[in-house]
């Protein structure tokens, strides 16, 4: 007997059966989130002005992509759980990082810095986690 697929059943089975899209979404989260370390390099070292609004503009763009890859999830991934929920967090963990660093700078909670940098580094993992967890065959 001969089973004939749709080319979406196909898809679904498929190693690379998540959408690049989705990757692409985490993947420039993840690369501004890299930047935001070499940003925070720059006004930490020089206490130049400029960077710190560089950082916070890296920052929201990080947090709109996350939010993309997030919808995306929602929309087209939602069997993907393990995508789903890591979406989420990453999302949800960059705007609490976020908000950490409005702290930091404009309530001058410098004592915060040690929350904010470790939580950076965690952000990254998972950032660079989800495109690799995305392309692995379920």
């Amino acid at each position: 007997m001969v089973t004939i697929q749709t080319r979406e059943q196909r898809r679904a089975k498929s190693p690379s059966a998540v959408s690049p899209v989705y990757s692409a979404l985490v993947g420039v989260s993840a690369l501004a989130i890299l930047f935001q370390g070499v940003w925070a390099g720059l006004f930490i070292g020089h206490q130049g002005e400029k960077w710190v609004e560089v950082h916070a503009v890296g920052g929201e763009v990080a947090i709109a992509f996350a939010a993309a890859a997030t919808v995306f999830a929602i929309w087209r991934l939602r069997r993907r759980r393990d995508l789903l929920i890591g979406s989420a967090l990453l999302t949800v963990l960059l705007v609490l990082e976020a908000y950490l660093g409005g702290l930091i700078v404009d309530d001058d909670k410098d004592a915060l810095t040690v929350v904010h940098i470790p939580l950076a580094m965690a952000l990254i993992s998972l950032a660079v986690w989800l495109p690799l967890r995305a392309n692995r065959h379920r």
